[in-house]
């Protein structure tokens, strides 16, 4: 199994280039002068938002994350994957288009389901908001007392989450410096990725606030007719959140309370990508020493070929300067 290990050595590697290419397409939109809507920014966000995507659907492959284990069994190298939800949902929200309603809905799916592997893994204890259908009427009216307990309560989470923030944020300055060492001990990775992960539940908080204010609005907005105009531009795609499970289970338990979420398993994704082009056909020659080294396991070796073969896509994709 030496030549499995090295395959999937291979695969990890590809995806922490990936990851660490994306990070850094982020922090360049996070500390931009320009303004938001310029189409070098947007470029760049796009950009960023695609080198995300791959890393999870490499975070799917690779079986990274299973609801059975516990944090401390995680690898501290693992840990940063766990926020890229977090981090398409914030690029997300940054997009320039007509459609608003779209982006906010694709943000709230990253948001919560970053949310709720944080709180699967014990990270955080927080409720997680539901998603909500802005056309529903089915909520009781509440009473001025409701609304009252309801404000106090709203303005208490707001004192300690901004002051949990404010905690946070120097942790991380001080993280940060020990990071930039030559040689950075074990713990201090973990505590450093740890404390990102607390300071984007703060933050993705605080955004499903504001995306919960938003739709109202865009809901006037939409009822009143006032549609951006498109005429300088031609339709873009549809907007669809990259989230993508490993197994058919998996996708039976995923998709409850997400309905909008296209979930497909690792086999699904592959063949989809065979039929659309991007991945290579079951033609492809590919080292065969991986493939005989599983002997009669024909599963788990065409389980591997498909794994080099996305490998190989990617390193592809990555050789094309941007």
């Amino acid at each position: 199994m030496a030549e499995v290990d090295t395959e999937q050595d291979i695969l990890e590697d590809s995806l922490s280039n990936i990851f660490d290419q994306g990070m850094k397409l982020y922090t360049t939109v996070e500390t931009v002068k320009e303004p938001m809507n310029s189409d070098s920014v947007q470029v760049t966000i796009k950009t960023a938002i695609s080198k995300f995507e791959k890393a999870t659907n490499l975070v799917s492959l690779s079986g990274m994350f299973s609801k059975n284990e516990k944090l401390e069994e995680l690898p501290t190298e693992t840990l940063k994957y766990m926020l890229l939800p977090a981090l398409l949902g914030t690029l997300t929200l940054k997009i320039c288009r007509p459609s608003r309603k779209d982006i906010i809905e694709v943000a709230e799916i990253y948001f919560k389901d970053f949310l709720q592997r944080c709180k699967d893994y014990g990270v955080t204890d927080v409720e997680i908001p539901q998603l909500s259908d802005s056309n529903s009427s089915s909520s009781r009216p509440q009473s001025q007392q409701d609304i009252i307990t309801a404000m106090v309560q709203s303005r208490e989470t707001k004192i300690k989450r901004y002051k949990e923030a404010k905690e946070l944020k120097e942790k991380l300055g001080t993280l940060s410096k020990a990071m930039s060492s030559p040689i950075v001990d074990d713990e201090v990775k973990r505590e450093y990725f740890l404390t990102m992960l607390h300071s984007y539940v703060n933050e993705v908080l605080d955004e499903l606030s504001s995306i919960e204010r938003e739709k109202p609005i865009l809901e006037m907005i939409s009822c009143s007719g006032e549609v951006p105009s498109t005429k300088e531009k031609p339709k873009a795609r549809p907007l669809k959140p990259v989230i993508i499970t490993r197994d058919a289970v998996q996708k039976a338990v995923f998709g409850i309370g997400y309905p909008s979420i296209p979930t497909m398993t690792v086999e699904e994704f592959y063949d989809q990508r065979v039929r659309e082009g991007t991945f290579p056909g079951t033609s492809t020659n590919i080292p065969h020493t991986t493939i005989e080294s599983t002997g009669d396991d024909a599963d788990e070796a065409e389980k591997i070929r498909k794994v080099i073969l996305l490998y190989l896509y990617t390193n592809r994709q990555n050789s094309v300067s941007l």
